[in-house]
């Protein structure tokens, strides 16, 4: 079926990084709204923004203290309402960040819940009493250590799957339901457009709390009990009724663990559920056995494998979500081309290109149009990122990791690589702020910024641009479907999109040596690639070509 959220594309802003209109040193809305003209230049159609509510920050606003109020650093009310406005008169819509597996431990929610035992909003989060002195499960957290936090006052425990600042919401709790449907009621009735959902698979819990299988830490892995869980398709279903079904949204889901065929329960038309999720296999390439804190080397066809499940299993039923880096993840470049100054534009226009042409709702992650890159600061302290920070304590503490091995792999892997300040020109602080930005800037500022690639006719912001009216001006691109071509090849990833009698042909090279492929096809059409072809099947490094075959 064909609706107007397939045929988007979504920009995501991290509004702490993407522009500073006050020189604080904090990018903020205003910011946001100064830089709407050249998102409509760029013509993406949604942007996702990152929190922007009420928060202490412990988590750079997704443990949230006022889900009706704005961060004071980033702005007012006022502000957002602008900026709403202004994007909407460019023909952009604003998808808001729904952050409801966990609140802030400083949400007056949680205030009045751990007060006492019988009060009103006990039952709004998860409380347990200990075993034997212990936790009531030995699970452990996303951002290190255990998963339950003591708390003297009522002599229990509660459940805080992240930091021990975003204690985590009961959902079993009907009261607490109400309240979440009222807020996001709030929020599209303000005129917002749909919602990212942060961890929303994680929102039902195995209600027994059984202890999970011990890992390297020491503490026990529960995502079998709170990935998917029990009454998760009855909790989202719940909140299409009573929410999501009376606005026309776009909806997506981050969802940690899911697999294709859950998926197709989260997204299927009939299910009333989700338009598409978040899944995490292809950002997973090359783990190490303590996950990205120790990256090996990945390989393509892994890659092609994951894409390929995810575009056959979802072609007939459900959605995809394509994207190659977000807030959470390194700089698309590095982590899946070549960020080196010979191929850096090549290979960055290559990566578009596979994944603007798969199936599926492409999103692009702030400065991934212009080819930033990941930073490689060479100081802990220059880190903010509280993953990053707990991580480095606890795999070098107990040694685990050297400090030369994590390092490594917080340069390659880590989350502060995406959340470095846009780089907007050659000034000063890559013209993000007038003042100290709030972390550093990648110092590659000077010849990498937007700029400079927006005057440059051959750069990666027009390529892209391409990329983007080619989505709306053709359908197979949109609603074709996906083929693999030489699944075994380790260097080239080719696919074929067909639809209504018309077929693209697309050439992916991953590798920095010309690749050289016969292919049982007669090239009718160049649409679009990186470079001029010499030849319809051959490839130079990162060269990527689209056909009409």
């Amino acid at each position: 079926m064909k609706q107007w959220w397939k045929e988007a594309v979504v920009y995501q802003i991290y509004p702490r990084s993407f522009n500073d209109s006050n020189g604080d040193g904090i990018g903020d809305i205003p910011g946001i709204t100064e830089k709407m003209s050249y998102l409509a230049e760029l013509g993406i159609d949604v942007i996702w923004l990152s929190p922007v509510y009420d928060s202490p920050n412990d988590d750079n606003g997704y443990d949230i203290r006022d889900y009706r109020a704005i961060m004071e650093e980033f702005g007012t009310m006022a502000d957002f309402d602008a900026m709403l406005e202004e994007a909407h008169r460019h023909g952009i819509k604003i998808m808001m960040d729904l952050v409801v597996n966990h609140s802030s431990d400083e949400h007056h929610w949680f205030m009045e819940s751990r007060s006492s035992k019988d009060n009103p909003y006990r039952d709004y989060y998860i409380w347990k009493k200990g075993k034997d002195g212990q936790p009531p499960t030995n699970w452990g957290a996303f951002f290190g250590g255990s998963a339950w936090k003591y708390d003297e006052a009522t002599d229990e425990y509660y459940l805080h799957l992240f930091s021990k600042k975003q204690p985590d919401l009961n959902w079993e709790s009907e009261t607490l339901r109400r309240e979440v449907y009222d807020l996001m009621t709030y929020w599209l009735d303000k005129g917002v457009d749909g919602f990212r959902m942060d961890v929303i698979n994680m929102i039902s819990k195995d209600q027994s709390y059984p202890d999970g299988e011990t890992r390297g830490t020491g503490y026990g892995d529960g995502t079998p009990f709170f990935f998917n869980g029990p009454r998760i398709h009855e909790f989202m279903q719940e909140m299409n009724q009573e929410v999501l079904s009376k606005y026309d949204t776009i909806t997506v889901g981050e969802m940690p663990g899911v697999s294709v065929e859950e998926a197709k329960l989260y997204t299927g038309e009939d299910r009333n559920e989700l338009n598409m999720v978040f899944h995490f296999e292809h950002v997973d390439v090359g783990n190490g056995s303590f996950g990205k804190w120790n990256p090996t080397d990945w390989k393509l066809t892994d890659l092609k494998t994951i894409f390929s499940r995810w575009q056959e299993g979802l072609d007939e039923e459900g959605w995809n979500s394509l994207y190659w880096s977000n807030h959470d993840q390194p700089r698309a470049i590095s982590r899946f081309g070549n960020d080196s100054a010979e191929y850096r534009v090549r290979s960055g226009k290559m990566l578009a290109t596979l994944l603007h042409m798969l199936k599926g709702t492409p999103y692009i992650y702030q400065g991934e149009e212009f080819g930033m890159t990941n930073v490689a600061f060479d100081a802990i302290d220059k880190y903010r990122d509280i993953e990053t920070l707990n991580a480095y304590r606890d795999y070098t503490s107990n040694g685990l990791l050297t400090h030369e091995e994590i390092f490594r792999g917080i340069h390659e892997r880590g989350r502060d690589n995406s959340r470095t300040p846009v780089q907007w020109s050659a000034e000063a602080q890559g013209g993000f702020t007038t003042g100290t930005p709030w972390i550093d800037v990648n110092p590659n500022y000077v010849d990498i910024n937007a700029e400079a690639a927006r005057k440059d006719p051959d750069s990666l912001f027009h390529y892209y641009r391409q990329l983007i009216q080619l989505r709306k001006q053709n359908p197979v691109v949109v609603y074709g479907k996906y083929e693999l071509l030489l699944p075994d090849d380790e260097a080239v990833y080719a696919f074929t999109r067909t639809y209504e009698g018309e077929t693209w042909l697309v050439l992916c090279n991953f590798s920095d040596e010309e690749q050289v492929r016969e292919l049982p096809f007669e090239v009718n059409e160049r649409v679009i690639g990186n470079m001029e072809p010499v030849s319809p099947f051959t490839l130079r490094p990162y060269e990527a070509q689209v056909y009409k075959v």
